[in-house]
């Protein structure tokens, strides 16, 4: 972006997931992130040559329910990059704590398929801080190069809700109907949800506590938002172009267990997509696949 001046850190390995939750829990001591911060980090964190772990891949795929090939599901560098995107929201600089923030919007694009073999080269930042009605949001930015060629790209955005003074919103009314008749259904549990935790990387307490999920507000643990987008996909296997922007707007948690109405619906350029609550058709998820 245009006045950026960022440093360039080069990682040597993937940030643990062990020192990427110490460090997050650290975080939320009143003295290490003060109230009030209205800058962001100025380092692009890098990490150059890495391989896909294919029993990885394989574990991600049948969680999901995607086909495992040849080229990678165009969630899954997601979970390459989270790591490093956890390494950021919990460095001292970043604003806010990473635990209690709220991951909003997943922008994906793919400009051409990535090979299971492909080296891939990561860089990932934090930008457009701004205000919302709820609290404060920012996008962290990862892209994913195959030698000079960016391949993928993503932005993730992150709310920290806190009181803003900005009068709320009155609650829209909506009239119950039964929903239309799905694409397909989909069923989660809590072994489905550990399972993707361990294999993505995300072991937030939300997704796999309930003690943890309580302490946030969830009457118990909720769905991963990212395996919720991912899965969402299953019935376009195949039917994908080469380049492809994936956009997703998370909306009300699935708590678990749950069974949820996976909607895929043409569009002259893609397709809308959506989950929804399957007796009164709230959305948990809305997307567009263009």
């Amino acid at each position: 972006m245009t006045g950026r001046k960022d440093t360039l850190v080069q990682l040597r390995e993937q940030p643990s997931t062990l020192d990427n939750y110490t460090r997050a829990a650290f975080s939320t001591l009143p003295f290490v992130k003060p109230s009030g911060r209205r800058s962001l980090p100025k380092d692009t964190l890098a990490l150059s040559g890495l391989h896909v772990d294919h029993d990885n891949l394989a574990t991600y795929t049948k969680v999901c329910g995607l086909r495992f090939g040849d080229t990678l599901p165009i969630t899954y560098p997601f979970t390459l990059v989270f790591p490093t995107v956890m390494r950021l929201l919990t460095s001292r600089e970043f604003p806010f704590p990473a635990i209690g923030s709220v991951h909003t919007d997943n922008l994906i694009e793919q400009h051409r398929p990535i090979s299971v073999s492909e080296p891939l080269d990561l860089k990932v930042h934090a930008e457009n801080m701004r205000p919302h009605p709820k609290g404060t949001q920012v996008d962290l930015v990862s892209e994913v190069s195959v030698g000079r060629e960016l391949v993928w790209r993503q932005v993730s955005s992150f709310l920290k809700m806190h009181p803003t003074g900005a009068p709320k919103e009155p609650k829209a009314e909506h009239a119950e109907e039964v929903p239309p008749p799905p694409t397909r259904t989909l069923r989660v549990d809590q072994k489905t949800i550990g399972r993707y935790a361990a294999v993505s990387g995300d072991r937030n307490p939300i997704h796999i506590s309930s003690l943890g999920a309580k302490v946030f507000g969830f009457p118990g643990t909720i769905a991963h938002g990212m395996w919720s987008a991912a899965a969402a996909l299953q019935p376009l296997e195949g039917r994908l172009p080469a380049a492809v922007t994936y956009a997703v707007r998370f909306g009300k948690p699935i708590v678990l267990p749950a069974t949820v109405n996976l909607y895929t619906d043409p569009t002259p350029d893609g397709w809308d997509v959506a989950l929804k609550n399957p007796k009164k058709g709230y959305p948990h998820l809305t997307a567009t696949v263009r």
